[in-house]
This record gives structure tokens, sequence and C-alpha cells, in this order.
């Protein structure tokens, strides 16, 4: 197993391509039977975490030619500007509703992660990784490096909130009665950021567009109230 990772290790390719085909594999699923939990994320990581654990393969290994699909995790979220600007006019009938929905949204998630903290009495550093975990990944990591955080626990915490939303999120939209392409769309964006709105996407360009400024509004008032929720916790 060792000399797996040695051989492993010199290729910039084994990521790029486990992952690639992982994915490729979701999608069809996703396409042949089209159940929502078929997630091609979901179904990814179901696909590559046992290979990496059943050939000893360590993440560092993994991660030397998968890190290059990151790259380009910045520049599909700028890419999701594209249906907002569609959809300029929706905006603008509903910006009230657009700035009241994602205020509230960051309140409700960091109430609910403070109050289950408190209840639980989890440790403060588990808190703060968790605090920013309904952002994209390059945001959140930055809060949590500033609000020292542990990382690893902040990725694992965007990955679930991610998934889950794109899984859940339209079914439970649907339990609970909203059928508001906008009002999805912001739902969607703010608990799920990225991950979600890839979900909203599937649903119709207005989700896609509110899904994509709420994922722009949900980033700035994370920025701007975590730190607060920090210096509350730590009085």
């Amino acid at each position: 197993m060792k000399m797996i990772n040695e051989i492993l290790k010199d290729s910039v390719y084994f990521g790029v391509a486990i992952s690639v085909f992982a994915y490729w594999i979701g999608c069809f699923c996703k396409k042949k039977w089209n159940y929502p939990v078929l997630n091609p994320l979901l179904i990814s990581m179901l696909l590559i975490i046992p290979v990496l654990l059943i050939f000893h393969i360590d993440y560092e290994t993994y991660d030397y030619g998968a890190k290059y699909i990151t790259y380009f995790l910045t520049p599909a979220t700028v890419c999701l500007a594209v249906p907002l600007y569609r959809q300029v006019q929706v905006l603008k009938e509903n910006i009230t509703a657009v700035i009241a929905g994602t205020v509230c949204g960051c309140l409700a998630h960091a109430g609910i992660i403070v109050g289950v903290a408190i209840l639980l009495k989890v440790d403060q550093p588990l808190v703060y990784s968790f605090l920013p975990k309904s952002v994209t990944t390059p945001i959140a990591l930055g809060i949590c490096n500033e609000i020292q955080g542990i990382s690893a626990i902040t990725v694992i915490g965007v990955v679930v909130a991610g998934i889950t939303g794109a899984v859940l999120g339209p079914t439970i939209l649907k339990l609970i009665g909203v059928t508001e392409p906008a009002a999805q769309g912001l739902a969607l964006g703010t608990a799920s950021h990225a991950v979600g709105t890839s979900k909203a996407i599937e649903m119709g360009e207005v989700q896609a567009a509110m899904s994509s400024l709420a994922i722009v509004v949900t980033g700035i008032m994370t920025v701007i109230l975590v730190p607060v929720v920090v210096n509350l916790l730590s009085m």
C-alpha cells in the first residue's frame, strides 16, 4: 500500500481522474433515476472515500491532483452572476424581500448553532468552526481563520450544509408550501450556498438568479455577523 501511495503521489492525474469519474457516475445515476437523494456530489463522496480507505491512500496523495479542480471553484461561483443578470427585473421587484429573507436566514442560522451548542455544551472552538458553514468554502475558511476555528470542521460543515440543501431542500420547500420561485431560490442560496444553487438552477432561472444573489448577500452578512457572535460568546 505504501508503494501505491508513492506511485500516486507523483501523479497529478489521479485526484482529478477519480474525482471526475466519480462525479460522472453520480450524474449518470441522477439522470437515470432522478431521485433527490442521488445528488452527484453526494455520490462522488460515497465512491471516493471508500476507495481511499480500502487502498490506504492518504488524503494528501488524493488532494495533490484533486486540488486543481478546486481552482475552478471561484470562477464557477462568479459565473452564477449570469442568471442573476438575466433576471435583474425580478430582483428589482423583490429587493426588500431578498434583503429581509437573507438577513433573517443568517440570524436564524447563527441562533440555531449557538442554541444547540449551549444545549449540548459544545466547546467554543467547535461552535466557531460551524458558524460560517452556510457560505461558500473560500469565504467560510477565511472567516474560520479569523475567528480561530478549526478549518477541517468548517469544511465538513460547508459540505453537509450544501448536500443537505441540495438533496432535501426542494422537498422541504414543497412540504411547507413555498411555491414562489424567488423564495425557493433565496432559501436554497442562503442555507446551502453554491451546492444548493446547483439545485436551484435545475428548478428554474428565477430560482437560480435569486439563489446566486443569496450567496453574495449571505456571505457579506456572515462576515459581519460571525465576529459579533464570537465576541458575545467569549464574554
